[in-house]
């Protein structure tokens, strides 16, 4: 039997080792050991880890690489990064999102990152970072899945114009609505916009993605609101509450409800790790908050769970490298999550759980799957994680899109180093 791509002696995120993958028509025809045949191209995965493509549920192209523009965050605060995205934006051109974008998709597809759900601004009446976007979406489609989210930056009845905005990117292809009730003039008014967005998505049939309670507050309760909403619509399964960062500072009765109400209407939440100790607790002395959510307890509710990057050089974080990777490090040590099974699981919260929070079709590695995966030098998903493993190639529907040469040498968990040869993946002719 003839197949486009096999990659051959590969280790599985769950544990399977010398593992054979067929790939045939941009879709994984098969996995199994000793995979006979002919192949248009073979690769020798050497027992490195093989994973499905890293997923970044959580992001804000708009604004990314625009760090120093017009000023930089001197606090640190979001409220300041909020204030200085508004300053941006009316400076902002077609083009310079663009090109901003598309650079950004560069370094995302080298990192093994070809999944991405974006939140973009839609209170600038222009609509102009909406309509960049959408000829992102376009044109990064071949090897990035881009998923848009209508975003209301300024507050759904804050800002004057925002309702019409947001129906406005809905009709033009916007994917996902989205919201900021703690940004809200009151309390009340966010559970307006939760309750208004969430019939919104109801009526079109679309996915929610709110951002929730990012602040250190302990009375930002809108995931409530949120998870209400979602079990009076009939939602389950479509919503997402990101940051929750509120949740750090609840008391725990008042959490102890919360959560399965969350796990009742299936709302998932996606932290941000990396942003949520940076932004949170500036306000604190000591003890001073970092603010990530209860990643824990969230999980032995079942609750799904994904991890984000949120933001890559910009008017909130100065730092970022779209390094899914980074975001698991962080989050396990936050959360203090370092058995070997929780080091696995954050793993999964960069891959499967950020698939599960986008909906995405045909993501995995199992027979009839797109043929999209990452060849990894690490052993495990643990030694991914500690080692910020190189992406030795990035694999779109069957092809490699990308390539990195091998590191010299690792160090095992025995303490023997594990020499590999760069010239065993020497650049090919494939390219985007």
């Amino acid at each position: 039997m003839a197949f486009d791509l096999i990659v051959r002696n590969a280790s599985l995120p769950d544990g399977r080792s010398v593992m054979d993958i067929a790939c045939e028509g941009g879709k994984i025809v098969a996995v199994e050991t000793g995979i006979a045949g002919e192949f248009g191209r073979e690769i020798d995965a050497g027992g490195y880890l093989v994973s499905p493509p890293f997923v970044d549920p959580h992001f804000h192209m708009d604004a990314t690489l625009s760090l120093g523009m017009p000023r930089l965050n001197q606090s640190g605060t979001l409220l300041e990064g909020i204030a200085l995205w508004g300053e941006l934006k009316p400076l902002l051109t077609h083009e310079a999102v663009i090109e901003r974008a598309l650079r950004y998709c560069d370094l995302a597809v080298s990192q093994g990152l070809l999944a991405i759900r974006t939140h973009v601004d839609v209170c600038d009446d222009r609509l102009l970072a909406v309509e960049a976007l959408l000829d992102v979406k376009k044109t990064v489609s071949p090897y990035i899945d881009l998923q848009l989210v209508a975003f209301p930056q300024d507050g759904y009845y804050r800002s004057p114009t925002a309702a019409a905005n947001l129906d406005r990117a809905l009709d033009m292809g916007v994917d996902v609505v989205g919201g900021i009730p703690h940004f809200e003039r009151t309390m009340a008014d966010g559970a307006r916009s939760v309750a208004a967005l969430c019939e919104i998505a109801e009526k079109r049939g679309l996915l929610v993605d709110m951002h929730c309670d990012e602040t250190d507050d302990p009375m930002s309760r809108h995931i409530e609101a949120l998870a209400s909403e979602t079990h009076r619509l009939g939602l389950q399964g479509r919503v997402n509450g990101s940051h929750l960062t509120s949740m750090h500072s609840m008391d725990n009765y008042y959490v102890s409800k919360l959560l399965p109400l969350m796990a009742e209407a299936g709302v998932s939440a996606t932290p941000n790790p990396l942003i949520n100790i940076v932004i949170q607790g500036r306000h604190d002395t000591y003890p001073k908050r970092r603010g990530l959510t209860r990643v824990p307890e969230m999980r032995a509710q079942g609750i799904e769970i994904a991890f984000g990057q949120d933001c890559v050089m910009d008017p909130w974080y100065s730092l970022g490298n779209g390094d899914m990777l980074e975001v698991a490090s962080m989050g396990l040590h936050v959360a203090q999550l370092t058995s070997r099974e929780d080091m696995r699981w954050c793993f999964d919260r960069v891959t499967k759980g950020g698939a599960s929070v986008m909906h995405l079709d045909g993501y995995g590695l199992e027979a009839g799957c797109n043929a999209d995966m990452v060849l990894l030098q690490a052993a495990d998903p643990i030694e991914a994680i500690r080692m910020k493993a190189t992406r030795l190639a990035v694999i779109r529907r069957g092809k490699v899109i990308a390539q990195t040469p091998a590191r010299v040498a690792t160090l095992a968990l025995d303490g023997r180093p594990d020499v590999v040869n760069p010239a065993d993946y020497a650049p090919s002719d494939a390219g985007m």
